[in-house]
């Protein structure tokens, strides 16, 4: 069972943690990248972070 570091509420389930999707940028490559934050359902601490692939409509390498 994983716990909150900051509240100790319990994260079993995926109503449990919130996936905030963050300001995409545009790379070398001029794909857009999707940055997501993790945050505890309970108090709102973010728990984690990550990157997505591609966002759509992002573009390409041309």
């Amino acid at each position: 069972m994983v716990h909150c570091p900051d509240c100790e509420a319990t994260l079993q389930s995926a109503d449990d943690v919130a996936f905030v999707e963050m300001d995409a940028t545009t790379g070398i490559l001029a794909a857009s990248k999707r940055f997501y934050v993790a945050e505890c359902a309970e108090c709102g601490s973010t728990i984690g972070s990550g990157v997505a692939g591609a966002k759509a409509g992002g573009g390409g390498a041309v």
